[in-house]
């Protein structure tokens, strides 16, 4: 796989990402198509991606994430939990590669009703849809899913384990 590379240092983008699980334990993820990275038999690279974005100026994390929520599935009404995880460095698969310095929160919904209609106005990278991904299929599955370790903190949250603190993840290595 190749990626975008650059001689000038990336901007720093502060983002707010949620961790949706349904009431049967399902986390809900987004599936885009990469513009730099390609697999090798030439095909544009997929990955699926929790929802949620970029802070607006004057929003703090949980700010960010309800309206995020609210923009990608239509979910205005989501109690934001406890932040569980991060992520900080460069990431290149989106259209505008980052520095990212991301913050993820443990969103718990009433049903698996979502509403994405407004989703593809939000997003500048090709994307293909939404998933509801049992732990069972994050742990087992050949898709990528972003960041590494996704799956195992899913199952740690599902089973009940308290955090002391957020986790460390990390980008995937290509």
């Amino acid at each position: 796989m190749s990626e975008q590379s650059s001689a000038q240092p990336l901007g720093i983008r502060h983002v707010a990402r949620a961790l949706v699980f349904d009431p049967a334990d399902r986390l809900l993820l987004i599936e885009y198509e990469s513009v730099h990275a390609i697999e090798p038999d030439g095909k544009p690279l997929r990955f699926w991606f929790m929802p949620g974005g970029g802070l607006e100026p004057g929003e703090d994390h949980v700010t960010a994430c309800r309206r995020e929520l609210s923009e990608e599935i239509g979910r205005a009404d989501c109690p934001i939990g406890p932040q569980v995880a991060a992520c900080d460095g460069p990431f290149h698969l989106f259209r505008q590669s980052r520095d990212a310095r991301e913050r993820y929160f443990l969103v718990r919904l009433p049903d698996d009703r979502v509403d994405t209609s407004r989703l593809m106005e939000t997003e500048d990278n090709p994307l293909h849809g939404t998933r509801w991904w049992s732990v069972s299929e994050l742990l087992s599955t050949e898709a990528r899913i972003e960041p590494a370790g996704l799956g195992e903190l899913a199952a740690r949250l599902v089973a009940g384990h308290v955090l002391e603190a957020p986790i460390i993840l990390n980008w995937r290595q290509t």
